[in-house]
């Protein structure tokens, strides 16, 4: 009888001793499953070196490797295709994919493109797109819903038809995949009254910004870009530009008290704000732009990105714009200085616009690639 408390005091004492025994291998257990997925991950991208400093790879993305969408905003077909064959060439597919929002009809093939990268990557649904109107950041949206279907696409890039890249793919990955923010050029917009007190209702103007159409973004912010029912009706409503001066059109518009406004210039940039994601955000592009500003307000037509050709696109010109290391955005005294996960880095992978001269130059002098075996 007086053995029995004894017994029972050490079947307790076992059966505490295999559970803390059972919860420490599953700790271990634990441990070793995110070592080993931190260790497959970065694997599939080297660090990126900049000046001396190393980023590594954040996205612990644990599918497939994550790849890069470069959606392609085209008014026909690309006409700088063969520059971007060279920047593919070689290049695992795994990596990145490619999508063009074109023409209605309009099929890239053996007959329409130089480049096997772009056959058959059209958007089916395209539509019509007329520069300054909504129609152009909902041709936008198309390219982002089509790239999200894909879930290893795990960036974005926007790019025009008429865009460079300033560096091969491996550089250009590195740095995007590195960087756990979206690129996204976004400041105060106080020169010009592009706001409307009718969008009040809906959009506070003191989130209203503007910035370059040309964005990059994580999958999260291209998400918010495609499930907007809110504020994109309001941009589709109210933000429309000027018709041109002189016109019936123009006197009635400005009559009426309207704001001439650029969508695409404004709608991201507003939409990340509102919905509170700035500080997710590196406030830049990663497309350089140099404007024309030689008209006057009333006059924005005129104004346009100055073109680069064969004569001002060599060697030493694309590496002054490499040089770039900040941006200073004057209505807000806010200095840029260029960074990607937290390290420094060049402010641009990516220029505009190019002539095919120009693309023709780039390829022949190695400036981005391999120059081999490409049918121009």
């Amino acid at each position: 009888m007086t053995r029995k408390p004894a017994s029972r005091r050490g079947v307790v004492w076992l059966g505490w001793k295999l559970v803390i025994a059972f919860s420490v291998c599953l700790c271990l257990l634990a441990l070793l499953r995110i070592q080993l997925q931190y260790r497959s991950v970065a694997t599939l991208t080297p660090p990126l070196s900049v000046a001396g400093n190393e980023i590594a790879l954040r996205d612990y993305y644990s599918g497939d490797r994550p790849k890069v969408a470069f959606l392609f905003l085209a008014r026909r077909d690309l006409p700088l295709d063969f520059l971007w064959d060279s920047f593919f060439k070689g290049v695992d597919q795994a990596n990145y994919s490619v999508y063009v929002h074109s023409v209605p009809g309009f099929v890239f093939n053996e007959e329409t493109t130089r480049s096997e990268y772009f056959y058959n990557r059209q958007l089916n649904n395209s539509i019509k797109v007329i520069w300054g109107e909504s129609s152009m950041i909902a041709a936008e949206r198309l390219l982002f819903a089509s790239a999200l279907e894909d879930h290893s696409n795990q960036r974005f890039v926007l790019l025009s038809d008429r865009c460079a890249p300033l560096y091969d793919f491996g550089y250009i990955y590195r740095y995007i995949i590195s960087s756990p923010r979206s690129f996204v050029d976004s400041f105060l917009h106080t020169k010009e009254t592009r706001y409307s007190v009718n969008m009040s209702s809906v959009i506070p103007e003191e989130k209203w910004r503007k910035g370059s159409q040309w964005i990059s973004v994580i999958r999260s912010h291209a998400e918010v870009i495609v499930n907007d029912g809110i504020v994109f009706p309001v941009f589709k409503k109210f933000c429309k530009r000027a018709p041109p001066l002189g016109s019936q059109e123009a006197w009635l518009f400005f009559r009426q008290n309207r704001r001439n406004c650029i969508p695409d210039e404004h709608y991201v940039q507003t939409l990340l704000t509102m919905r509170g994601l700035e500080s997710e955000m590196e406030r830049r592009t990663l497309t350089y732009t140099v404007w024309n500003v030689s008209g006057s307000k009333y006059e924005t037509q005129t104004w346009h990105p100055v073109t680069f050709t064969f004569e001002n696109s060599g060697p030493g010109q694309i590496k002054e714009i490499k040089k770039i290391d900040h941006v200073y955005y004057e209505t807000e005294s806010r200095t840029e200085w260029c960074k990607a996960d937290s390290k420094p880095v060049p402010c641009f992978l990516f220029a505009r616009k190019f002539t095919e001269g120009a693309a023709m130059r780039l390829v022949r002098e190695g400036l981005i690639g391999s120059s081999k075996n490409i049918t121009l």
